[in-house]
């Protein structure tokens, strides 16, 4: 198994598992955790210059990206069921300038996000889902509360792989089913040797 090149530890090929459940709590948080690992897996493939490469001036890298996603979580996961989700602190526009000068501040800011993220959900119960939050002041089930922001963070995750990949071309390591491997993939699958999730 490959192992990535800046040392974090989880290999290329290694996914979190798909667990049967009837929870929407419980997949929800596995499908966090399932996007987290999929940007990470993307960024352990990009050099620490990568980061911060933009296509065009209006464009946004790696760095800005992370760093718009930690802002945006710190915001709507603090204080979650009990404040509105757009703190008055927060400052939108700022995420979009000036990420972080570091992997390793970058990677602490990205882990900072997820942390409010997890301590908001994992105390919940499918019981809470009907419950009342607020985003710049519209009402919002937790349930619909946390589909908008599981949409928001896939199509920016995505945006990560994109980035990751047009740079490291030639050694990109797939993070999905590669190429012209759909039937090992199936069979390992089917094999319980690995999770399509």
């Amino acid at each position: 198994m490959k192992r990535n090149p800046h040392g974090h530890g989880r290999r290329y090929d290694e996914a979190v598992a798909l667990e049967f459940t009837t929870s929407y709590l419980t997949d929800t948080l596995s499908l966090f955790r399932q996007y987290k690992l999929l940007a990470e897996r993307a960024m352990a493939q990009t050099s620490d210059a990568g980061l911060y490469v933009t296509q065009h001036p209006e464009a946004n890298s790696i760095a800005i990206i992370v760093k718009h996603i930690a802002g945006n979580m710190r915001s709507r996961w603090t204080d979650f069921l009990t404040t509105d989700g757009e703190k008055p602190d927060r400052n939108r526009d700022s995420e979009f300038d000036d990420p972080e000068p570091s992997r390793e501040a970058l990677l602490a800011q990205w882990e900072q996000g997820w942390t409010c993220l997890f301590a908001a959900l994992e105390p919940l119960s499918d019981a809470d889902l009907g419950r009342e939050v607020h985003i710049r002041g519209e009402a919002h089930s937790v349930m619909q509360a946390i589909n908008r922001q599981m949409a928001h963070y896939a199509y920016h995750i995505g945006q990560i792989v994109l980035l990751a990949n047009q740079q490291n071309r030639e050694n990109w390591q797939s993070l999905s089913v590669p190429r012209s491997k759909s039937a090992e993939f199936n069979r390992q699958v089917s094999n319980h040797e690995r999770s399509q999730r």
